[in-house]
């Protein structure tokens, strides 16, 4: 079973439309294209061997389109343990071939029957048992785990020299296969939830039909650790497996408590999350509590509609503490995790820098490749590129921060990960500020529960200062001149007070169609402590089509050398600029404020 999306590796463009077609059945999977040969890919490389033997080591299945050759020789240093090792294919450039090269116990075979349906090929299987009885013991399909994965070789062994194998339990996809099996056969295969022995002649598997709803009382839990104790204590009186369990299931109100994910952690399996409306609709259902008493306080039996909601069985046993409240329940079938409950919403503020995906930090680019949805400025959300692909878009218009911050905050509470996408950096004059400020405001009860992260983006006033020299080497400050949101009395108190300060000073939203006064305002602000020939440096549509970047003195600066996409930076007493054999100039702000002023 395939736990992690894989990676399409292409080393031409002749290989884009096998890639693309392997891509649409496999949700998650990136496509990554060799610099210089390929274009339109998630990801661009330019070391083949390094590239692929950072996602062997980190777990990730390899499609490879290219010769298996290449592959082999490129991996083979990696190869320890085949317990560990994810799954390695090779696809024929014209889609004509799959080869299943490594992860026979972690789903190779699986993922090659995919690829080769969507392909309209036959895999090229080797596998004996893959062969003759069309089912791999040791890579059981998800919703069970093999208890004994040691002795499933043995096992196939047996069976493949003749022997017959009784089934224990409910598994149709063992019923469905070629074993042959008989009622009075030596060899078992047990299904069961329960706590048993395994053998080299009984494999066990488990089925993922063990529920546990958590609920938190009395607002804290201790650090984790007794409430991992006191679930597993809670299995063993009711002799269940821990393999069987499918997950721990949660109401969105506790989903930032960090308890609840020590406790799925140490049971490996993942968290989802209920919210209250769909835990009282359970509890009225089963006659556990009405929706009345859910709402007066009846906590404690939260738990029991968690476990009935994700198991829709009966429930096993129901403990709490003065802390928590736990119940098992005991599902029929296997739990699709996908499909039960909802995971812990996540919403990431990024910044794409200003512009092109070469100033993105690799930080943004993981976490654009990984959301469902993206929120944005549509001219914004254009920067993403082929990242965007994919993915539900959320447009609308620049000035509409906090309906964007909101949508953004619910769609992150259904269970999402969500990208609010901004230009530059997110925390300078942009949307993380707006996604705080409307999570403090409104403070709906379904937003607290969110996974909130903001990673930083290249600012356009770093970006213009690199382009241009150093303008920022020294004390600088950075100054809106949009009065949209705060009176131009303030404004107009900060340019002063930087401008006695002498500080580099970088204009944001310097002018507008409906603007153009206040540039005029703050550059005669200026004058009265700054020389005429103070550097200023304009960058306009910095890493996108149009860029520019002009330097002038402060007595030449006017608002039509301006606009809402360009950053200004004006120089202190001591900034100065330096003649270039192109005719241009380099700009920059001494370290030592003592250095002689132009």
């Amino acid at each position: 079973m395939i736990k992690t999306p894989p990676v399409v590796v292409a080393l031409g463009n002749n290989s884009i439309p096998v890639a693309q077609k392997i891509i649409s059945v496999l949700p998650g999977a990136q496509l990554y294209g060799l610099a210089g040969r390929t274009c339109d890919v998630d990801v661009s490389f330019t070391e083949f061997g390094t590239t692929l033997r950072e996602l062997f080591t980190n777990g990730v299945p390899i499609i490879g389109i290219c010769a298996t050759g290449i592959l082999i020789r490129t991996l083979a240093p990696l190869l320890a343990n085949k317990r560990q090792e994810p799954p390695v294919l090779a696809v024929a450039e014209d889609g004509s071939a799959v080869v299943p090269l490594l992860g026979g116990l972690n789903g190779v075979n699986s993922l090659a029957h995919q690829i080769a349906e969507v392909l309209n090929v036959k895999p090229a299987i080797t596998t004996t048992g893959d062969i003759r009885f069309g089912i791999a013991l040791e890579d059981p399909p998800v919703g069970y785990r093999l208890a004994n994965p040691d002795d499933a070789k043995s096992f196939m062994s047996d069976l493949l020299a003749g022997n017959s194998v009784k089934l224990e339990g409910n598994a149709p996809w063992l019923k469905n296969s070629s074993l042959p099996i008989a009622q009075d056969a030596q060899r078992i295969i047990q299904i069961t939830e329960k706590q048993v022995v395994s053998t080299s002649k009984r494999l066990v598997y488990h089925p993922a039909t063990v529920v546990i709803g958590v609920t938190l009382l009395n607002g804290s839990w201790r650090g984790g650790s007794e409430e991992i104790a006191f679930v597993q204590k809670m299995l063993v009186d009711a002799e269940l497996a821990p393999a069987s369990v499918a997950g721990v299931f949660a109401s969105t109100l506790d989903a930032a408590h960090p308890a609840l994910q020590a406790i799925a952690d140490a049971l490996n399996v993942p968290i989802r999350f209920f919210t209250t409306d769909e835990i009282a609709v359970v509890m009225s259902q089963h006659n556990t509590v009405d929706v009345a008493m859910l709402q007066q306080g009846a906590e404690p039996l939260r738990a029991n509609a968690l476990a009935l909601a994700a198991s829709s069985g009966q429930l096993v046993m129901q403990r709490q503490t003065s802390d928590f409240s736990c119940a098992i329940a005991l599902s029929p079938l296997p739990v699709n995790i996908n499909t039960t409950g909802r995971p812990r919403g996540r919403l990431a503020v990024i910044g794409t820098g200003p512009g092109g995906k070469h100033w993105m930090s690799p930080e943004a680019q993981k976490i654009l490749r990984n959301t469902t949805d993206l929120v944005g400025y549509s001219t914004y959300l254009k920067l993403v590129g082929s990242l965007g692909k994919g993915k539900r878009w959320h447009e609308s218009d620049n000035r509409e921060e906090i309906a964007r911050a909101r949508i953004a905050l619910d769609l992150a509470a259904e269970g999402r990960f969500v990208a609010v996408v901004s230009s530059g950096d997110p925390g300078i004059y942009a949307m993380a500020a707006a996604v705080f400020e409307v999570l403090e405001q409104e403070a709906k009860p379904g937003w607290q529960g969110i996974e909130i992260q903001v990673a930083p983006g290249i600012s356009a006033m770093q970006a213009a200062a690199a382009k241009i020299g150093a303008p920022l080497g020294h004390d600088f400050c950075t100054i809106s001149l949009s009065d949209i949101l705060k009176p131009w009395s303030i404004i107009e108190q900060r340019i002063t007070a930087a401008a006695q300060a002498d500080f580099v000073i970088a204009f944001y939203n310097p002018v507008s169609k409906q603007r153009t006064w206040q540039l005029v305002e703050a550059k005669n602000i200026l004058l009265r402590y700054r020389h005429p020939d103070t550097p200023v440096v304009l960058a306009r549509n910095l890493g996108r089509d149009g860029e520019s970047i002009q330097v002038c003195t402060l007595e030449h600066l006017a608002p039509e050398l301006a606009d809402m996409r360009t950053v200004i930076l004006v120089g202190s007493s001591k900034t100065r600029t330096i003649q270039r054999c192109d005719g241009n100039v380099w700009v920059y702000t001494p370290r030592r404020y003592d250095s002689p002023s132009h």
